[in-house]
């Protein structure tokens, strides 16, 4: 995928922005992303755009990266995590879930809910992924999660812990969406009740991990993963 460097006006209305491409041009983009988005975004950043060739899209660019001025990429658009863990996933790297023969993607479960992966071979227990993107850094490399109070995302830890209760594997994986980040914590100071849900979670037998990718405008990789600590 081709990426456009654009300069960052301004982010609006949640899912739009205003920016200034190379030949001083200004229009307004899509930003594919819900959450609140501290710190992956400030008046003057250097951001990068996809393009879509869908005439009947109302705004044809897309938000996708933005890059910090220390040189780290962060990847704001949401959608762009799952595949890469999925990728991932298929190429063996992630150690703790290989030997499944099938990986299906947003299949329906819990309350309503569909999830990010399902994992299966027949063989052993179905593993069930869930996977957040992680892109908040506020200090030292540490990054959190969440970023805006999440009900979503907690019940998705509850719906984790239903499926560890019925007997299968449940995994949450903190995809790293920013270069800068080296570990993950629960973000207690935003969101106390998603990280009271984690050590319950942790406790009740939810695998969870970090994985972190390089993120650049020519790609996202693979680079390794770490598993969670969660503070009781």
């Amino acid at each position: 995928m081709k990426l456009t460097p654009a300069t960052l006006i301004k982010r609006y209305k949640r899912f739009l922005a205003d920016v200034t491409l190379e030949d001083g041009s200004t229009i307004t983009v899509h930003c594919p992303n819900t959450g609140s988005m501290k710190n992956c975004g400030q008046s003057g950043d250097r951001i990068w755009l996809s393009t879509s060739d869908n005439p009947k899209r109302k705004y044809a660019h897309t938000w996708e990266l933005t890059e910090t001025t220390s040189g780290d990429f962060i990847c704001i658009n949401t959608q762009r995590a799952n595949p890469a863990v999925a990728k991932a996933i298929n190429a063996g790297q992630i150690a703790s879930l290989n030997g499944y023969q099938t990986l299906q993607r947003e299949v329906k479960y819990g309350e309503s809910s569909r999830i990010d992966i399902l994992l299966s071979d027949g063989k052993q227990a179905d593993a069930y992924v869930e996977i957040k993107s992680c892109t908040l850094l506020e200090a030292d490399g540490c990054g959190y999660f969440p970023d805006a109070v999440t009900s979503r995302g907690q019940k998705h830890l509850r719906e984790l812990m239903a499926m560890v209760t019925a007997g299968k594997r449940a995994v949450l994986i903190f995809a790293v969406m920013h270069t800068g980040i080296e570990t993950v914590q629960a973000a207690s100071h935003i969101d106390p009740k998603y990280a009271q849900l984690l050590v319950e979670a942790a406790q009740a037998g939810v695998e969870i991990q970090v994985c972190l990718f390089d993120i650049k405008p020519s790609g996202i990789t693979f680079r390794h993963c770490c598993e969670l600590t969660v503070n009781e």
